[in-house]
């Protein structure tokens, strides 16, 4: 039986950041997912980091879903390296979309809307809900105070240790690439 390729979400910022390392990354990660033949799945926006991944994943030969609420279509400027574009009434409906449609989710650095669809999809994991294989990329560092407050947060007792095991955190795509090559591959076995 043919199983069907393997889709790939990811959360990440609509600006650049300061450090172009962080653009550099989520073009990396595009053509990351163009050569490995899986399916990109993001916010639709043409803008930021959105636009980078995309248009790096596109430039590839790659697929994407982009899956955008109403209210966005003129701030973040749909992108048109999409190859399937959904629009949702809301940003719930965008964020339950993107996580249903998708086997692994990565988070790239971003500002507030990326920290919430990371928290939401790792409150799930904590829920039992799914067990999707997340990643924090954290590129020269990015992530490293949200990773204090995290051991904060374990420190003080709000947080399991356990919510460790939720994530992994590769430094860059290069090191990301056979981490998700083998958690893709448990969730897809290759047909026989």
């Amino acid at each position: 039986m043919l199983q069907k390729n393997p889709s790939v979400c990811v959360f990440c910022g609509s600006r650049h950041g300061a450090d172009p390392a962080y653009a550099q990354a989520a073009r990396d990660l595009g053509q990351l997912i163009a050569r490995r033949g899986w399916r990109l799945v993001y916010g639709a926006g043409d803008v930021g980091m959105m636009g980078e991944v995309a248009s790096a994943t596109a430039q590839g030969g790659g697929d994407s879903l982009g899956v955008i609420p109403v209210h966005l279509l003129t701030r973040e400027r749909e992108s048109h390296d999409i190859s399937r574009l959904v629009i949702t009434e809301n940003m719930h409906e965008r964020k339950k979309v993107m996580f249903m449609n998708a086997d692994a989710i990565i988070t790239l650095p971003g500002g507030a809307g990326s920290l919430d669809e990371l928290f939401e999809v790792l409150t799930w994991r904590q829920l039992g809900l799914h067990e999707k294989p997340v990643f924090l990329l954290n590129v020269n560092g990015y992530w490293d105070p949200l990773l204090q407050l995290i051991d904060h947060m374990i420190a003080q007792g709000f947080v399991g240790r356990e919510f460790l095991g939720y994530f992994t955190t590769p430094a860059s795509v290069a090191e990301l690439d056979p981490l998700l090559a083998t958690a893709l591959e448990a969730r897809h076995p290759a047909s026989e």
